[in-house]
């Protein structure tokens, strides 16, 4: 029977995504649950698990882009393994090699042993090195390698007691769900519990474990250290047997590192006067989906820019006084953010169509407001949601928008994490943006844009100051928000801050 895996619903407002990599070719055998590619929506990257065990038979390509629902791939669950009788002798044919085995019993079933996942947004890992040798007897549970991905090292447990043979190498780096060894299951007689005991002595002594971790940089490590020009066998390792973790590489000094070269950019040519180069770099197929979404934006609403500005010195001086005694009764900081979001949850509540929707020939209002924050991301623009901000205090908001901004950083979001906003917040003035019109997050209605603070001579009682200024952008779609929503929302929310001894009182 040929089963058909179609593309699964993976967040709301997500109409299509695109196959990043094919993690299984064309015709492999694949088992129930087995990762087969990674996914990319606008929003996040996710893996497709096969449905069932059997032959694949890939439909869809790496680059397409595909509607949910659609056909990505069968499985010919009929098809039976290649090795679906494993012969014993040809899977081990060390067995004579390692003493600790020789009076084993095997039951001739053999487990595959696959890369596991190590974490969100971590798609493959390096294998760091094996801590069991070829052919060598294990027990259940027992670590027998460790593995390394651009976070932290991770040990691998024996799934199985019996003979391992080891299918991937020292330094190879593997995708999640890869094939990494076998064990040939089988049990040893009490006679050989002394032999079995020196085996993993003989596999360190052979295999130089202690020798490879220290001193040795993981690869993620190993790339920040190229980058400042330092030399590994200069920095300490914190890691497992001395190996030289992120955390140590992001902490070293070229300048403190006898020795060192210097880093690859400064000893780059500069450019010619004169010189026409091009540089082509392809869109990420991530970049190509936020695209595609924006413009559908522009195309499909009738959006519309209103504009106002606030005089920031009363939320500047309120933060000033307070943020030391802040930090230390909560254990963060207090920030500009806060207050924007909360002035924008007391704003919608008053004016709902702000925090509406449109489905189909519907509006959708919402009596609560999860708040959007647009972060900027290594693999690009995010938009992870506050829950419920209405009912957090100042502290709650600060400690949300850390934890959400930290984990976009680290490319730790999910789905959920970052569907089903009803407003958006997007702050510009920290890349010095004066001025801009933010497209809307569909489907939602409405997006405030924040933008830098500038010293600006404003009238005031007849007389001329000088006062941080902000200039603040709502854009909204007409369809649903008219110009008296729009205007009295930015209003309210510019009231709110210039005065914000009204977000303690709720007045």
């Amino acid at each position: 029977m040929s089963l058909k895996v179609i593309v699964p619903e993976v967040g709301e407002s997500i109409t299509d995504v695109t196959i990043a990599v094919w993690n299984k070719k064309d015709g492999d055998h694949v088992v129930m649950d087995e990762i087969l590619c990674e996914l990319e929506s606008e929003k996040a990257t996710f893996e497709l698990p096969a449905e069932a065990e059997g032959k694949l038979k890939i439909v869809a390509k790496e680059g397409d882009t595909l509607e949910i629902g659609a056909v990505i791939c069968e499985i010919d669950t009929d098809a039976k393994p290649a090795n679906s009788q494993p012969d014993s002798s040809a899977q081990v044919p060390v067995e004579d090699e390692v003493p600790a085995i020789s009076s084993t019993e095997k039951t001739g079933k053999v487990i595959e042993m696959h890369v596991p996942e190590v974490g969100e947004s971590i798609t493959e890992v390096t294998l760091g090195s094996w801590t069991k040798e070829e052919g060598s007897f294990v027990e259940l549970d027992e670590i027998i390698a460790e593995i390394e991905s651009e976070k932290a090292t991770f040990e691998l447990p024996a799934e199985a007691t019996g003979i391992l043979k080891q299918v991937a190498k020292d330094e190879q780096v593997l995708q999640i769900g890869d094939l990494i060894c076998t064990i040939e299951e089988s049990t040893a007689p009490n006679n050989a519990e002394a032999k079995r005991e020196e085996v993993p002595t003989v596999t360190n002594q052979a295999q130089g474990v202690e020798g490879y971790a220290k001193g040795h940089a993981s690869p993620a490590a190993a790339k920040i250290l190229d980058e400042k020009g330092v030399d590994p066998k200069s920095v300490q390792g914190s890691g497992v047997d001395g190996r030289i973790t992120k955390e140590d590489a992001q902490s070293a000094s070229k300048e403190k590192q006898p020795g060192t070269k210097p880093a690859a950019t400064s000893e780059q040519p500069l450019p010619v006067a004169g010189e026409r180069n091009e540089t082509r770099k392809k869109m990420s197929s991530l970049r190509k989906t936020v695209a595609r979404r924006l413009v559908a934006v522009k195309n499909e609403t009738a959006m519309l820019t209103t504009f106002n500005e606030v005089d920031m010195k009363p939320v500047m001086d309120l933060r000033a006084k307070y943020k030391e005694q802040f930090k230390e009764k909560h254990d963060i900081g207090l920030g500009f953010m806060s207050f924007f979001i909360k002035a924008c949850t007391v704003a919608l509540q008053e004016w709902p169509s702000v925090n509406a929707m449109i489905d189909g020939d519907e509006m959708v209002f919402h009596d609560f407001c999860d708040v959007s924050i647009a972060v900027s991301a290594p693999k690009g623009l995010v938009v992870p949601v506050i829950r419920n901000a209405e009912g957090l205090d100042f502290p709650g908001i600060e400690k949300e928008v850390k934890r959400l901004a930290l984990k976009a950083r680290d490319n730790k979001l999910t789905i959920p994490e970052m569907t089903g906003g009803t407003f958006t917040i997007t702050n510009g003035g920290i890349f010095g943006s004066m001025m801009s019109t933010p497209i809307i997050n569909s489907p939602q209605s409405a997006i405030l844009g924040m933008h830098n603070i500038v010293e600006r001579a404003v009238p005031e009682n007849g007389e001329v100051v000088i006062k941080p200024m902000m200039y603040l952008a709502l854009s909204y779609d007409h369809r649903i928000i008219d110009g008296r929503e729009s205007v009295g929302f930015l209003v309210r929310v510019k009231e709110l801050l210039e005065d914000p001894s009204r977000l303690l009182l709720n007045v």
